[in-house]
């Protein structure tokens, strides 16, 4: 605490400081100001610039010091408060003599310039075409050039961001940071632009300044005091010049301040490191040795001075090589302790030894990909797999009321070239090929002509497909075709696996997220089901089971009232499920077809099904001979591909007793179709019989 207390009236007081200066600064401009006081702002300011040069030499990164354009401005205006400050007291005390202005003005216009005005106006000229045409207006261009580029690259520099988190490769806190940095990086390069015409602005003031001092101390000096013409020019010009140069230096100090901050490189070293390490080349410095060697011996020249140069050349390549052969030699040798970099490829650092990093990957979610499929994720060359897969789990994410993980893509040199394989922790669950320079033509209702090409099933629908040339894409539209970019192929091959796998990504720290979230608006409702009656463990397992069947678990609220009806009956999780799937059957139709449109049935015909209905055995499933079920699987599949190429999803409807094993059965031989009870269609839901599947054949369709 009492820290605390001395802590807060200091941090009050350095938050005083800067409006007391600023409001200082402009009663500079208003009132007169005593010649000992002008000599304190005077040591100050130059203070103050030699302080912002060095902080500039010696920031890492430009945003290290990302408060420079506001401190420009300042340390400018307080110098043209300084200069109208110097001005006043120039022309109404300069016919006094040359302390009139204080002594700062005295010691730059007797000692710098020797008191001799004509040699003032010529070095004071100089200094303003240094700062002005070179050194400004090169770190205006420069500024320019930085806030353009920096601007222009925002949207990819977020991108890229966005594509190492879908990655894995960053978790969310640093993307939350390194997009904060990309945003105050646009801020500082754009006010770096405005904040560069400040130096362009003050340096024009600076001579517009010395030549008001001059005529208007001439003419004040010969009117009003009876000075001679020459006395009163000799008077006031040295005293504009030395006022002239005590301002001009800072200004200087703060041009190439600006200059060091536009031009400066990030990196993890300051200005002078990063020039040494750069510089220090001993293939540089040896030929430059050489020619200050050559000219040390030509007649006639400072041939002393020359040799003492190429000497100094000579030590500079003895020193760089040196540290070169130190650098080779340390890379050469292992750090001890340093581990090989996980899934690279590379060898480990010591032969024999195997690390954990090679055999494991938590990655819930990953894509491996063949080489030549790098290019697909490279968004410098148009590589679009990335925002893709970012769209995807969006989309999945809000269907399936959790956020799905983020998804790491790694190529692996072990797979075809064209190959991608989809994973779910370290699972396969996915795996096919895909061609980046064409393009996949998938069949529709109406298409009769064959194309040339690479013909494939749809890994996502299994569908009739032909990879085509991208010239071939009118072709194949004219002949009701439909063509995806490759892009598009795994990315809605990922999709389907997420919604088929939807449960096994969800754990209990996500159920324990959404109960957190839910406890913000129903905190009575989440504490009186869980940890009792309902444990964490049996609510994250009746949650899986739900999304095994593509239910949705967003309505948290309707699952948590539904269980705390049943805790009290059931104890098995999928029994629990079962009983909570009427009320949110509804959820997963939304997503099916829209509200107001017929939402697509296959139904199984009453012998099929009461024969479905007699081979169930409970505890070993649906038990149907081995020819039954491929006819029922080839008719069920054709009904949901005519049903995909018309672009809606058909639902299996069965009864309700034989709705849950019939579900299992199929996803037993690998269909992913969609069975629902009788019980479980909403009765506002407008519905239409597409298919009806018996035991041999599809014996009727509307």
């Amino acid at each position: 605490m009492a820290n605390t207390a001395t802590a807060a009236p200091t941090e009050r007081m350095g938050g005083l400081v800067l409006p007391i200066g600023i409001m200082a600064m402009i009663a500079m401009m208003v009132l007169p100001l005593p010649v000992f006081l002008l000599d304190v702002f005077f040591v100050f300011n130059i203070l103050l610039s030699l302080l912002i040069l060095m902080v500039s030499m010696h920031t890492y990164k430009p945003l290290d010091f990302s408060s420079f354009p506001s401190l420009l401005l300042i340390a400018t205006t307080l110098r043209l408060a300084l200069n109208v400050a110097s001005t006043r007291i120039v022309l109404t005390d300069g016919h006094t003599g040359g302390g009139a202005a204080g002594k700062v003005i005295e010691a730059f216009g007797n000692f710098v310039i020797a008191g001799n005005f004509a040699v003032g106006i010529v070095v004071f000229t100089i200094l303003m075409i240094i700062n002005l045409v070179v050194i400004t207006k090169g770190a205006g261009r420069v500024s320019e050039v930085s806030a353009r580029f920096t601007l222009d690259a925002m949207p990819g520099k977020q991108m890229a961001i966005d594509a190492d988190l879908n990655a894995g490769l960053m978790d969310p806190d640093t993307a939350r940071a390194r997009r904060a940095e990309v945003a105050e990086e646009a801020d500082f390069y754009g006010a770096m632009d405005g904040a560069s015409k400040f130096v362009k602005g003050d340096a024009v003031a600076g001579i517009l300044i010395l030549a008001a001092n001059i005529v208007g101390g001439i003419i004040i000096g010969t009117t009003q005091y009876g000075l001679g013409a020459g006395e009163a020019a000799e008077t006031y010009v040295l005293l504009s010049i030395g006022d002239g140069l005590v301002a001009q230096i800072p200004s200087l100090l703060l041009s190439i301040a600006t200059a060091i901050i536009v031009t400066r490189v990030s990196g993890g070293h300051d200005m002078a490191s990063h020039i040494k390490t750069q510089v220090n080349l001993s293939r540089a410095w040896l030929p430059v040795a050489a020619v200050m060697g050559i000219l040390g011996l030509v007649p006639g020249m400072p041939n002393f001075l020359f040799l003492i140069a190429a000497a100094g050349a000579g030590a500079g390549y003895w020193y760089s090589r040196g540290a070169e052969t130190e650098e080779a030699t340390a890379a050469e040798k292992p750090k001890a302790g340093a581990k090989p970099a996980a899934g690279g490829g590379e060898a480990p650092a010591t032969p024999g030894t195997i690390t954990a990093e090679e055999v494991t990957d938590y990655a819930p979610i990953s894509i491996q990909i063949g080489f030549g499929l790098i290019g697909m994720i490279d968004e410098t060359s148009g590589g679009e797999l990335l925002s893709r897969i970012t769209g995807i789990r969006r989309e999945v994410s809000k269907a399936m009321g959790f956020v799905v993980p983020g998804v790491r893509i790694r190529d692996d040199l072990n797979l075809p070239s064209n190959t991608y394989r989809i994973r779910i922790g370290q699972a396969i669950v996915a795996e096919d090929e895909v061609y980046p320079d064409r393009k996949l033509a998938l069949q529709g209702g109406n298409s009769v002509k064959k194309l040339r090409g690479i013909d494939v099933k749809d890994p996502s629908f299994g569908m009739d497909a032909t990879w085509i040339q991208p010239h071939q894409q009118a072709e194949a539209e004219a002949d009701d075709h439909v063509v995806v970019e490759p892009e598009s192929v795994i990315a809605t091959h990922l999709s389907q696996m997420l919604y088929n796998h939807a449960s096994d990504l969800l754990g209990p720290d996500d159920v324990q997220g959404l109960l957190d979230r839910l406890a913000e608006a129903s905190p009575t409702l989440v504490e009186s089901v869980v940890p009792k009656p309902i444990a964490l463990h049996t609510l994250t397992s009746v949650m899986r089971n739900l999304l095994s069947e593509r239910i949705p678990v967003s309505d948290l609220r309707r699952i948590l009232e539904g269980l705390a009806d049943v805790a009290g009956r059931l104890t098995d999780t999928q029994d629990m499920a079962e009983a909570l799937r009427p009320a949110l059957t509804p959820l997963l139709l939304q997503q099916i077809a829209p509200l107001n449109t017929p939402l697509p049935l296959i139904t199984l015909s009453p012998d099929f099904e009461e024969l479905l209905t007699r081979s169930y055995q409970k505890g070993a499933g649906l038990i149907v001979d081995q020819g039954l079920t491929q006819q029922m699987l080839q008719a069920l599949n054709q009904s949901n591909e005519e049903m995909l190429a018309q672009g809606r999803q058909p639902v299996v409807i069965v009864s309700s007793a034989l709705r849950r094993p019939y579900a299992a059965f199929l996803r037993g031989h690998g269909s992913d179709a969609i069975v629902l009870a009788v019980n479980e269609l909403p009765d506002n839901r407008k519905i239409e019989i597409v298919a009806t599947i018996g035991g041999n054949r599809q014996i009727g369709q509307s």
